[in-house]
């Protein structure tokens, strides 16, 4: 059974622990060992985690019957819903889960009364593909300087207008 269940400040060591679970498997041909435990550390620290619920990102998380698999954070960004985190574990990938994911956050957009959704991917993340699979299309292409790191990115924009 899945179920996907809004995040309480209780679940941010969970979050964190998937995101430790996922960022290495997924980044690890990406970006240096540094890069990932730096960002990890700055991104998903629980003390961060706590104060994105309790600013304007909204996390949701994804069980696969009771064992978490993945999570989504989004929030208003403009004049759009910015998706600012979606992972799954490598094992979980494939069974549509992530089109789930994003499926909730284009319905709480809409909800809200944004026409789009957007979101960052790193240029060489495998995930790309899997975006525009989603109806996401590149907007711009990116370099976010990222203390002393750059994040290659594309920004991608789905419209939810039919």
């Amino acid at each position: 059974m899945i179920q996907i269940i809004k995040a309480k400040i209780e679940d941010t060591k969970l979050i964190q622990q998937l995101a430790h679970a996922i960022w290495y498997p997924t980044y690890t041909e990406i970006l240096s060992k540094e890069q990932i435990d730096f960002m990890l550390e700055h991104l998903y620290s629980i003390e961060t985690l706590q104060s994105s619920i309790l600013g304007n990102t909204t996390f949701y998380i994804l069980y696969e019957g009771n064992v978490a698999v993945g999570f989504i954070g989004f929030g208003p960004k403009g004049d759009v819903l910015k998706i600012d985190k979606i992972y799954l574990l490598p094992s979980t990938q494939g069974k549509g889960f992530g089109k789930m994911l994003i499926n909730l956050a284009a319905e709480e957009a809409k909800n809200l009364g944004f026409k789009e959704l957007e979101l960052n991917v790193n240029r060489y993340n495998k995930a790309y593909n899997f975006y525009l699979k989603q109806g996401f299309k590149v907007v711009e292409e990116v370099d976010i300087p990222y203390y002393e790191f750059f994040l290659n990115d594309y920004v991608m924009r789905k419209s939810l207008i039919s």
